[in-house]
């Protein structure tokens, strides 16, 4: 199964699927969100951080606007750790 595939059927079992496509970049922003977060804070913090997004975004919050500032947090946790 592709994750594309697997992407319809999670729209499709949450009754999400119709309306909207989910777009390449969107699946990339989550992508990259969850990267950050296990590499930067630790591994559970993944997917914990991207539920923590979908949250964010299902309240009315830009995906992007919200993304970019996890991202932000995230790799700070790396700076702040160096010192």
């Amino acid at each position: 199964m592709t994750l594309q595939e697997w992407t319809e059927l999670v729209r499709e079992e949450l009754g999400a699927a119709g309306g909207e496509p989910l777009y390449k970049a969107d699946v990339d922003r989550v992508l990259d969100l969850a990267r950050d977060a296990a590499h930067s804070v630790a591994r559970p913090a993944a997917p914990l951080t991207t539920y923590l997004l979908g949250v964010a975004v299902g309240r009315g919050v830009d995906p992007e606007v919200a993304a970019d500032a996890l991202t932000r947090l995230a790799l700070e946790q790396v700076e702040g750790g160096k010192d």
